[in-house]
């Protein structure tokens, strides 16, 4: 297997690690399994893992309790612990995954949205923000017109994400945040020629009820799907890894509300749904998502922290616009999310005219020195039964269709 045979170090590889270079370096397991010599290996070195491939294999044959028990559960605690941990073998024990019913979201065109509930925030941001765009004239807009759209119902979805949490510990108010008298409110609240400033949007309303992330999309020929996010925070997580078991931890804990006038890594502010308590989910901004309809069916999503909404939303508005597969990809990114009161964007998404026009209408921008994200799409027409499948080019994946299939073997309608 790859773990124990080794995976060739990419240009990515080189990247990531990089960003993280002196967090590996302080922890020398880390250093050890990631480093080389303590500095980033060099391109098409191999990476082997031969403590992670044995673990897996646990895995494979014991199943859950080949992790959450036995000895690789005390290798993690006993690592974990002499690191000045806090973990516990009743901690693994006791952990569960939990299955939630997927946010769906009726769309125009019989179309439908299925995308991430509670805990993940960008399912709920997904379906106001197209829910708000449904309301005002962004494809008949020009560019700068429909970035100023696009821009503004995400800055009002992202100040509604305080209201959410773990469904567990709170009650998410997911149906008055996307009702259609909410959602109309909020798009007549929107200027069509200015900015409005995130100070002066009203706190979202108190209702009353009680970079690292990966991302695929796979589609089998009897029509069954998936879009997994998958994610541990920053790149190469916590930067600890636990002796003997090739194990590196992540760092979600970034992802709860720490403090209630902080912020996060990605900027984002706390709440007092998102606070911190034991056996509590974070908060997150993976968005898997899904848009159905009878005459096709497509799959988002793509790492990239705070920005992942924002991400899977303009890839949804260029396959609403009739765009190939390819073109959700790889359009220029921008992203707001309320707090900073700031226009993130790629270095050449905006030209020199647009970027002083946008201004001039109130917007502040802000260059991100590096292209992000790498979004995985899948596109299956129902009629003809062609699927296309695209992957970011600013990344290194590929889209694959394993073997033509019979016209007895296409997805079924």
């Amino acid at each position: 297997m790859a773990a124990c045979d080794g995976v060739s170090i990419d240009r990515v590889y080189q990247q990531r690690a990089g960003w993280r270079v002196a967090a590996l370096r302080d922890d020398p397991e880390s250093a050890r399994l990631f480093l080389a010599d303590g500095e980033i290996p060099e391109e098409f070195s191999l990476l082997r893992q031969p403590e992670l491939a044995s673990l897996l294999e646990r895995i494979a044959r014991d199943g859950r309790d080949g992790f959450y028990a036995g000895a690789t559960a005390t290798t993690l605690v006993k690592g974990v612990q002499a690191a000045g941990g806090i973990w516990t073998l009743r901690d693994l024990a006791d952990y569960r995954v939990i299955e939630r019913p997927a946010l769906r979201f009726k769309l125009k065109d019989n179309r439908e949205l299925i995308s991430a509930p509670p805990p993940s925030a960008g399912g709920v941001a997904l379906a106001q923000s197209l829910g708000m765009l449904q309301q005002l004239p962004w494809q008949s807009a020009d560019k700068l017109q429909r970035s100023h759209y696009e821009v503004e119902v995400l800055r009002r979805a992202y100040r509604d994400r305080g209201l959410l949490g773990d469904p567990d510990f709170v009650t998410p108010p997911i149906a008055q945040l996307l009702a259609p008298s909410y959602l109309q409110q909020l798009a007549s609240s929107i200027d069509p020629q200015r900015a409005t400033t995130s100070a002066s949007l009203a706190p979202a309303p108190a209702w009353r009820e009680g970079d690292h992330t990966t991302h695929f999309s796979v589609l089998d020929n009897a029509g069954n799907a998936v879009a997994a996010t998958l994610s541990i925070n920053l790149p190469f997580g916590a930067a600890f890894s636990v002796p003997g078991t090739g194990v590196v931890l992540n760092n979600e804990m970034d992802d709860f509300a720490a403090a209630l006038h902080g912020s996060n890594t990605y900027g984002l502010s706390g709440s007092a749904a998102n606070q911190i308590a034991g056996g509590k989910r974070p908060l997150s901004s993976m968005s898997p998502s899904f848009i159905d309809s009878p005459e096709a069916f497509a799959t988002f999503g793509t790492p990239g922290g705070s920005r992942i909404p924002s991400m899977v939303l303009l890839a949804m508005l260029s396959y609403l616009d009739g765009q190939p597969p390819s073109a959700w990809v790889s359009t220029p990114r921008y992203h707001h999310q309320y707090l900073p009161d700031v226009i993130e964007h790629e270095p050449n998404t905006f030209s020199p005219v647009e970027q002083a026009q946008l201004q001039q209408r109130g917007h502040n921008l802000k260059v991100v020195e590096r292209p992000y994200g790498n979004q995985q799409v899948l596109l299956w027409n129902k009629q003809s039964g062609n699927v296309e499948g695209a992957s970011d080019p600013r990344g290194i994946g590929q889209a694959q269709l394993f073997s033509p299939w019979p016209d007895s073997k296409k997805p079924v309608k």
